[in-house]
């Protein structure tokens, strides 16, 4: 005889809940990494068909670059105010919204009438995108048990090396086969499929004492600071980087973003919880991680200008062989971060910011008459100290922020990365610029070698600085 009323269901047996919780955080991760896969790819592709779109809309290049610097100024300036979000309101709420916002921006752009409607588009695309990264390494650290939150944050952060490096390529294809505005319509479909399991398997969670308010002036302060600091560097390489453009910006940056600590040291309840600072993981971690990704994308920048510019080089072909550091990276994330899991994180930073310093002195040396073969086993090198490092890092960082200010915790883990990305590529083109003009002043053939070369170096010295800042971090990791 059943035990349960009739036309009622049985409740499961505990085996079959457990069963059920394991499948679902594998769908949560599924939603999760899709949402990050799109936004690495959007973040990448774009640049692959400017001079398509600067064709087709009959523009000017300069006006059409606004469509990948809106992108990032947007991105990065809303990125801690939507994870403070989520952590008020919560994670899925504000999540399943940015999809929406994402898949709007998109279709958006894929009809832009113009090249500023572009420019429109693609800033309310952004918005999608910062809530969907701010938010989507909370979740997956609230759905995910702390013994696997590493292995969970390193298949997401496959998701971001894949669109990083299929961006381009795809960018490309898709391009040749239906035209610049496929790019943006394949995120529709794409997006809506994530959407709806989203919908479905991402838990609600619990949201921050409603006591709480969300601090609007803070937010606000913060965007601006942040959006005139990355805007200033941006520009820093056109403009000369001691022009009083480049240093009013960068000047009043630095005003702003002091008001804005002065006013959450003040406010009841500050969008940006100061407090998480005073966990020497977290601060560590934060500071390492722009370290890292200022040595990261100089290679982006420089490396590029190296095959095509210097050696030769087809665009393709250079292409193939820039991939091999997102390979390598994708591989190993996962790997190391279930490792970091196990064993906690501070040997894996440590030996991934010694391998990153050896791999910028290797890349320091390659000249006019280097076998080009040796280049994919350079960027495979650093590959390997970027894995190594990046998500024991970030497994460290949210793993030391408390649960009710993951989203905020998520949203520096970002902006960490957005500023250190600005950073490397305004300092890396500073220096080479500035030893590249001093040597060809001396009449040096080898002008560009010899920025190069310093630019390099500096970025090895770079790594080892952020070696020494890493090893602060408590030995537990």
């Amino acid at each position: 005889m059943s035990l349960h009323p009739e036309g009622s269901a049985a409740a499961p047996l505990p085996s079959e809940r457990r069963l059920a919780g394991v499948a679902l955080k594998w769908w949560v991760l599924v939603s999760v990494g899709i949402a990050t896969f799109m936004t690495a790819l959007d973040s990448s592709v774009v640049n692959a068909v400017l001079p398509i779109i600067t064709r087709d809309f009959r523009s000017d290049m300069l006006i059409t670059s606004w469509v990948v610097t809106v992108f990032l100024l947007v991105l990065s300036g809303l990125l801690l105010t939507f994870g403070r979000l989520g952590d008020l309101y919560g994670h899925k709420r504000v999540f399943v919204i940015g999809f929406v916002i994402f898949v709007i921006g998109s279709a958006a752009c894929s009809f832009a009438p113009s090249v500023w409607a572009l420019i429109v588009s693609r800033a309310f695309q952004a918005v999608g995108s910062a809530i969907l990264a701010s938010n989507a390494p909370a979740i997956l650290t609230t759905t995910f048990p702390p013994q696997q939150r590493g292995q969970a944050l390193g298949m997401q952060a496959t998701m971001t090396y894949l669109g990083l490096t299929l961006g381009p390529s795809l960018g490309g294809f898709l391009t040749a086969l239906f035209g610049w505005r496929s790019v943006f319509f394949i995120n529709i479909p794409i997006g809506l499929f994530a959407l709806l399991i989203a919908t479905r398997v991402i838990p609600a969670g619990r949201v921050t004492d409603h006591a709480e308010r969300f601090d609007p002036l803070g937010a606000g302060v913060f965007m601006i600071g942040l959006v005139t600091l990355l805007f200033g560097l941006n520009r820093g390489r056109d403009w000369g980087w001691l022009s009083p453009r480049t240093l009013g910006c960068i000047i009043a940056a630095l005003i702003l973003l002091a008001l804005f600590v002065h006013i959450e040291r003040r406010v009841p309840y500050p969008m940006l919880d100061l407090g998480l600072f005073r966990s020497r993981t977290f601060t560590v971690a934060t500071a390492s991680a722009i370290i890292v990704y200022i040595c990261l994308y100089s290679v982006s920048i420089l490396m590029p200008f190296y095959l095509i510019q210097a050696r030769g080089m087809s665009p393709d072909h250079a292409g193939l062989i820039l991939s091999a550091q997102a390979v390598v990276m994708a591989v190993l994330s996962p790997l190391t971060g279930t490792l970091s899991d196990k064993i906690g994180s501070f040997w894996l930073t440590s030996a991934g910011l010694t391998v990153l310093a050896l791999s910028m002195a290797l890349i320091s040396l390659l000249g006019p008459q280097t076998p080009l073969t040796r280049v994919p086993l350079l960027l495979g090198i650093l590959g390997v100290g970027m894995g190594l490092f990046t998500t024991p890092n970030n497994n460290a960082l949210m793993g030391s922020a408390p649960r009710h200010r993951q989203g905020v915790a998520g949203g520096i883990m970002a902006s960490a990365r957005n500023v250190g990305m600005v950073l490397g590529i305004g300092f890396s083109s500073a220096i080479f610029s500035t030893v590249e003009l001093q040597a060809q002043r001396a009449g040096d053939p080898l002008a560009f070698y010899r920025g190069f070369h310093v630019t390099f170096l500096v970025m090895a010295g770079t790594a080892l600085v952020g070696l020494l800042v890493s090893t602060r971090r408590r030995w537990n990791g």
